[in-house]
């Protein structure tokens, strides 16, 4: 603490401080300590000359002045002394630390990383074949800022498993613990910060952007990480380049312009630039000077924040800034801290009494450490206070000082462990440490990372200089306050960055070119639907589902068969109670005048089996509508054609009478006459239905029906129906029924009728010719109809066939039954008169001559 005669001249400092006297700010770099932590801050830059014109390996000489490495380092003075001031942290022990300027230059970074290699009290580096017992003058290294001043000093370091935290240095590459097994950082690595750029590309539907990185390790690889979670989440990269480092060389403006009319002429609205400052810097200088187009910038953390970026003349005009910054706790302390220090360093007592206190500091090695930092004003260091990179530096020295307490074993009374620690033993605590900074709880993972969050910053100018606002906030997951952001459109829309529109619901996209985002929207077919928006084809539905054009999902199919409720079954229904009424008022009539001589004369008691099989007919048509099964399909066939040839069958011997009657002699007509009534009329009704019976079986048997459902067939109904297997084996369950009709119509079309009887062949004649007209007419109609209606129309040709066969049969006797009864004579039908048994005789003897 210090004294009150301490803060007495740093009030009279402050209050002089700004006169223009030198400072000894240099002079507090370095404090002696038990254990002494090594620094490495960007106090200054080697300026655009860059160190490429050496040629001796003299110490370069760096210029421009950095403010933020000056505040770094003293937030790590600041977490130094407040640890030696505690009783629960490392207790009895003081810490020290030695700070050195990098200039952001690995060549530069080199001699202080020497130094703290070198032997204690010493400035040689000694070769050893074992350096478990080597000290040197740090126990730890604090820093650098830079990832790739990393990437140099971490394999350095590791060799001697000296740990080395970085407050900065935030590539991925450094993760790798076989390659830099001492290295810890308390930042976020590139892969955590990038992953949250994507998912804030993803949220506001820019997936057509240009990606730009520094052409060093950080621009690098941290484009190739982008470039990866860009392809995985559907980003598409229209143009991918690398911004050169400022040299002497007169290179630069090419490569710079290259590189940006490049991104100019490809439209894109959105430009990711994963660069250092001084790249950062040369971009938009040439940007700004050749008034290129507004974009939306979406900043890697190492330019965001960067006064260098931020200062630049006309930055206002190159668009939109946004960008992800590292929370940390808030030091309210270092506000104060840093105003007293400056007073400190401006009153010649304490500047006096320090450099008493701190000899050999070996200026004539290292230099002044910071010549620029004697001579900052308080108004200098204002605007930098509050840097969010300050609480990494402070994080960085306590979980080194945890480490320690840890090895050493600390506990509120003391220390027990009193042998010096080495730096491999200080690393094996730093593993999976815990550590507290700041209020906050923090950890390394198994890589030496942290889990901290983000918060998404937006540049709003409202001066020279824009100001950082908080919109939105990253912890694994992105929340955005859009109404927050003020875009750079003259309307405040946000910018829409994509390659091709967006495609509508039952669209898939078809890629043009090399990109994916580049493409023309094609319509989803029936039978197909878009499964996905990112979808490039779309997904056939499964053969029991159905889709319409640019549909977004597949529905089920509906069951299609032949209902009873359709209006063509319906109808059919009603022709069916046409004809069953009329086969049963036939056969009433049959019955009631059975002995008569119309109904002898029609077949008797085979009229009336003609009449029973043409209902039973009727009533198989009851077995097509339905939802088909394999009962159904087999009784279809045989329940309908067997009736029917039990009908014809009667017709024939009918048939066969007539033409014995009227075609051959007399002796022969008696004879077979009585051959073609009673039972043997019956053995040929029977023969000729075992024959359809036997046809029925062999079809049956060897060609069965199937239920079979077709998915295909209808656009959006399963068709289930009775498949045939073989219309060969059909067409034969047809030929006895066709057969009997042939020949029964041709035993009755040309004979020709006597005068005052009744003409029975013409009936037949014309119910032949109707069952040929039907059937007939079938064959076409059922190779043509949709399947669907087949069953319908069976049923029909059924139907008509029994109404043709009623028709003109049947019906013509029922109406002289009921109509004429007085022709119901045995003269009119059976023709045995006293008459006919004279024509009969003159015909027998008409060879001999007729009388006059």
């Amino acid at each position: 603490m210090l004294g009150p005669a301490v803060l007495g001249l740093s009030l009279w400092a402050l209050l002089h401080l700004g006169t223009g006297a030198p400072l000894c700010l240099s002079q507090q770099l370095r404090m002696k300590g038990d254990y002494v932590l090594g620094g490495l801050f960007p106090l200054s830059e080697a300026g655009e000359a860059g160190l490429g014109s050496r040629t001796q390996p003299s110490s370069p000489v760096c210029t421009r002045f950095s403010l933020d490495g000056l505040l770094w380092a003293l937030a790590m003075k600041m977490a130094v002394e407040e640890i030696n001031n505690r009783s629960d942290l490392l207790p009895g022990l003081r810490l020290g630390y030695d700070l050195f300027d990098t200039c952001s230059e690995p060549v530069v970074a080199m001699k202080p990383s020497l130094m703290f290699l070198a032997k204690a009290d010493s400035r040689d580096i000694a070769a050893y074949c074992n350096y478990t017992q080597y000290q040197p003058r740090v126990l730890a290294v604090i820093g650098p800022y830079s990832s790739e001043l990393a990437v140099v000093t971490g394999r350095f370091f590791g060799f001697f498993l000296m740990p080395q935290v970085s407050y900065g240095a935030s590539m991925e590459l450094l993760s790798a613990r076989e390659t830099f097994p001492s290295f810890f950082r308390t930042v976020l690595s590139d892969r955590v910060q990038l992953t949250a750029a994507v998912e804030l590309l993803q949220e506001f539907g820019w997936n057509w952007v240009a990606a730009l990185g520094s052409d060093d390790e950080y621009g690098r690889q941290g484009l190739g990480i982008f470039s990866t979670l860009a392809a995985a989440h559907s980003i598409c990269i229209a143009h991918e380049g690398l911004v050169p480092l400022p040299r002497a060389d007169g290179l630069l403006l090419g490569k710079v312009q290259d590189v940006l009319h490049q991104v100019n002429q490809s439209s894109v609205q959105v430009v990711l630039l994963f660069a250092s400052a001084p790249a950062a810097h040369a971009l938009f200088s040439y940007s700004i000077s050749s008034k290129l187009s507004s974009k939306v910038w979406v900043a890697s953390e190492a330019w965001l924040t960067s006064d260098l970026v931020m200062g630049l003349p006309g930055m206002a005009q190159v668009g939109t800034v946004l960008g992800f910054l590292q929370r940390g706790a808030q030091l309210h302390k270092f506000s104060q801290y840093v105003k007293t220090h400056l007073a400190l360093a401006a009153n010649p007592v304490f500047c006096a009494a320090l450099g008493e206190r701190e000899e050999g500091l070996e200026e004539d090695v290292v230099g002044r450490r910071c010549p620029q930092c004697d001579y900052i004003t308080l108004q200098n260091v204002s605007t930098g206070l509050n840097h969010h990179q300050t609480f990494s530096v402070y994080a960085a020295v306590y979980s080194v000082a945890q480490a320690l307490h840890n090895t050493l074993q600390c506990n509120a009374s003391g220390c027990p462990m009193q042998d010096p620690v080495k730096p491999w033993q200080l690393l094996e605590n730093m593993y999976n440490l815990t550590f507290h900074a700041g209020g906050l709880t923090l950890r390394f993972n198994s890589n030496g990372n942290v889990d901290m969050e983000y918060d998404l910053k937006l540049w709003v100018w409202q001066g020279p200089v824009p100001e950082l606002h908080d919109v939105g906030r990253f912890n694994g997951s992105l929340w955005t306050d859009s109404l927050k952001i003020r875009w750079h459109t003259s309307n405040n829309q946000k910018p829409v960055s994509q390659c091709s529109r967006q495609c509508q619901e039952g669209q898939v996209r078809r890629v043009k070119g090399f990109h994916s985002c580049c493409y023309d929207c094609v319509d989803c077919k029936a039978g197909s639907y878009q499964k996905s928006p990112d979808d490039l084809a779309c997904s056939f539905c499964n053969q029991d589902e159905w889709s319409p054009e640019r549909s977004t999902r597949c529905f089920r199919r509906r069951l299609r068969f032949l209902a009873w409720g359709e209006p063509a079954v319906l109808l059919l229904l009603l022709l069916l109670s046409l004809a069953l009424g009329l086969v049963l008022a036939a056969l009433g009539l049959f019955i009631r005048h059975r002995d008569s001589p119309l109904v002898q004369a029609s077949g008797g008691p085979l009229a009336c089996f003609g009449l029973v099989c043409l209902g039973l007919v009727c009533l198989s048509v009851l077995l097509f509508p339905g939802q088909p099964s394999p009962a159904l399909c087999l009784a279809q066939q045989p329940s309908s054609h067997l009736p029917l040839t039990g009908c014809l069958s009667t017709f024939i011997l009918q048939a066969a009478e007539i033409f014995v009657e009227s075609e051959l002699p007399l002796s022969w007509a008696d004879r077979l006459s009585g051959c073609l009534r009673g039972p043997w009329a019956w053995l040929v009704v029977l023969l000729a239905m075992l024959v359809e019976a036997a046809l029925c079986a062999w079809y049956l048997v060897a060609f069965p029906p199937e239920v079979v459902t077709d998915w295909r067939l209808l656009p959006t109904e399963a068709l289930v129906h009775c498949r045939t297997r073989s219309w060969v084996s059909f067409g034969l369950v047809h030929a006895t029924n066709a057969t009997l009709a042939f020949l029964c119509f041709l035993g009755t079309f040309l004979v020709q009728s006597r005068p005052g009887h009744y003409n029975r062949a013409r009936g037949l004649t014309f119910a032949m010719l109707a069952y040929f007209i039907t059937w007939v007419s079938f064959v076409p109609l059922l190779a043509n109809v949709q399947v669907v209606l087949r069953p319908a129309v069976q049923m029909g040709a059924l139907l008509l066939c029994v109404l043709g066969i009623l028709a003109a049969f049947h019906l013509p006797r029922c109406y002289l039954l009921v109509r004429q009864p007085e022709l119901n004579t045995p003269e009119f039908f059976l023709g045995r008169g006293p008459g006919d048994a004279r024509e009969r005789n003159d015909g027998d003897t008409g060879n001999q001559g007729r009388p006059e």
